[in-house]
Formats: C-alpha cells, structure tokens, sequence
C-alpha cells in the first residue's frame, strides 16, 4: 500500500452545483476517502494556484464539456472525473454556441493530456472512448453509492403530506429538466394515466428547476401541464431537505426514471434503499443500475402508462417483494467501495509515472 498525499478540486461544492449531483459526488467523494481511505492525506482546493506543492496526485472530479473546468496543463500526475457526455451526444438538445464550441474543443484537448479518467457506467466509458479518442485501459468505471439520510430517520408522514399539498397516493420524480430527463414524456404518460383511472392520484416532481420559470424547459413543462389538463395533479416541490427526500421515496407508489440518458441514475439506488419501488427506462447507465425495477422503454408512451398502472394496481405481497429484492440489490452499492476504488485509480496513475 503506497501512501499518498492527493489533491481534490472543491469547485463542485463552492458553486452552482452544490445541491446537484455533481456537488453531491465531490461531497460525498471526499468524506468517503476521510472515513474509509485515512492512511492518505487530502489536500482541498478550489483554484489552481492552492494546490499543494506536497501532492503526489490531483483529482478533478468534475468535467464539464461547456465550461472550463480543467487546466491545460498541470505539472502532477492528474485524475478527471467525466460523469457522461450526454450534451456532445445529442447537439441538437444541448446548443453549445460559438463560445461552448471554443471552449469544447479546449476542454477535449485538456482532457486527452491527464492521465487517468474515472466515469460512472460503462455506458458512459465507451462514450469516452469514442468521443474523446482515449483508450479503454486508461478509464476506470465507479458506481456511485445512495448518499442520503440513515435509513432508520424518522419522518411525521402527516407533516410531510401537508408541507407538499399530498392528499394521498403519488408518484415521484426527482431531477432535473434537461431533455435527457424526458419529463415531457412523462406528463403526457400520466396524463393518460389519469384518463384510464380516473384517479387522485398526483404526480410530484422534485428538483429546484421545476420552479425556477426563467428556464425555457420549466416553462415548456408549465405550458404542457396546462395543455393537459392535469396541473391539479401535479405538484411541484422545488427543492427538499434530504430528510423530506427521504419521507417522499418512502411514501411514494412509485418512483419514475423515464430518462432518455444517464450518466448514473442516483434516484434509482435512492428509492430503492427507502422501500420505494422504481420504474426506470432501460437506457445507457440505467440498464446497468437499475436492478428489479419495473421496466420501460423511454421512446414509447404507452409502455409507461402501461407499467405506472402496474405500479399503482400491485398486490401487497408483489410490491412487498420488488421492495425487499431492491433493497438487497442496492446495499451492493457503498460509498466504502466507491472510495476503494478511487485510491486504486490513483495508484494505477502513480505506479505508471
């Protein structure tokens, strides 16, 4: 076991995406090597200029295509955490301009010259190799981990009901708007939902950006709900404290992943480590994670509609057992194992150097 002295980009946690989940990982990431990982020593820095000069080895553990997140060149052995490339994938959905398009073309340059990259799936590693132009052997693939409350928190289910406007039974969604997220797809699935069973059923959808109308998504999203007819059943909580988070997997029928594209899929683990059953399209990272999950094709509908009444129609033993099976399947999923795994890819740099 070799020690080591490594420094962490804090950037996630000091901007923007603290609450999301890149900030989220960085998070979690660092508290988990402290804990797990102590032998080493971890040095904080949130610019280029605080770097240690006692580091063996500098961890970024955010790249982000659009924006300059990594320096061109850095004199110590470098480790970059690329979590998709979904926004290259699909251009059409996520415009770059002329400056993202400059700054795209830095960022790739940067990226070909460190020397170990970490991603989330294997879906998003052979991306990585075909968009950035690296080979394989120098990628390695770390699952992420549930990094919420302890499952044993307590949460006053009448509280809850009141703090959100819940009148009963609900399906959950937590994310983002992005086009990935394919949320218009599922307004118009539950929208078909309610016209099959005439239900009270709502659906709420968790995440800072379903309040937020200065993004044209939220907008649209806004205009669809009251196309059809369904803003009564949708509720929208903005952001929640994690231990709300934690009461609304619990209580909910079903969570809903519909996504298009995903360089992870937390929510998936989440739900599943609350006794949430999960519905999850079957794409890139999703098929990967997503256990004993009820399954959809995100391009389809019908399938939706047709799985969320499955969901909500479940006996009690069959919704008992999809909950006890997800349970098991996601304890496979530690944040020690994601910190091993870090210190390994670390050391693979080291011992090629």
């Amino acid at each position: 076991m070799v020690y080591m002295q490594i420094a962490i980009n804090t950037s996630p946690i000091t901007s923007g995406h603290v609450n999301r989940g890149i900030g989220v990982y960085t998070k979690h990431l660092i508290q988990a090597l402290q804990k797990y990982q102590h032998r080493h020593t971890y040095h904080l820095f949130n610019s280029i200029h605080q770097i240690s000069a006692k580091a063996d080895i500098i961890h970024y553990p955010n790249f982000d295509p659009f924006s300059l997140t990594l320096p061109i060149y850095i004199s110590k052995p470098t480790v970059v955490t690329v979590h998709d490339l979904i926004p290259i994938l699909y251009p059409e959905h996520f415009p770059k301009g002329i400056r993202g398009g400059i700054k795209w073309r830095i960022q790739k340059y940067s990226l070909k010259r460190k020397q170990r990259i970490i991603t989330d799936s294997e879906s998003s590693k052979k991306d990585i190799e075909k968009i950035i132009g690296i080979g394989k052997q120098t990628i390695d693939v770390i699952y992420l981990a549930p990094s919420l409350p302890n499952a044993t928190v307590s949460i006053n289910y009448v509280e809850l009901m009141e703090r959100y406007n819940l009148h009963g039974a609900y399906f959950l969604y937590v994310g983002d708007v992005n086009w990935n997220k394919n949320v218009f797809g599922l307004l118009k699935a539950f929208s078909q939902y309610l016209v099959h069973h005439k239900s009270i059923i709502q659906l709420v959808l968790v995440g800072g950006a379903f309040l937020d109308t200065t993004l044209k998504e939220t907008q649209e999203i806004n205009r669809l709900c009251s196309q059809l007819n369904i803003d009564g059943n949708v509720v929208r909580t903005g952001y929640v404290s994690d231990d709300d988070l934690v009461g609304l997997y619990r209580h909910a029928t079903a969570l809903i992943q519909p996504s298009f594209a995903e360089g992870f899929g937390l929510p998936v683990l989440e739900a599943m480590l609350y006794g949430c059953p999960v519905i999850s399209s079957t794409t890139s990272s999703l098929q990967e994670i997503m256990g004993p999950s009820l399954r959809i094709d995100p391009n389809d509908q019908r399938s939706l509609t047709s799985v969320m009444s499955t969901a909500s129609s479940m006996k009690p033993s069959a919704r008992n057992e999809l909950i006890r099976k997800g349970k098991e399947w996601v304890h496979t999923f530690t944040w020690e194992k994601v910190a091993s795994d870090t210190v390994r890819s670390y050391e693979k740099v080291l011992a090629n150097q």
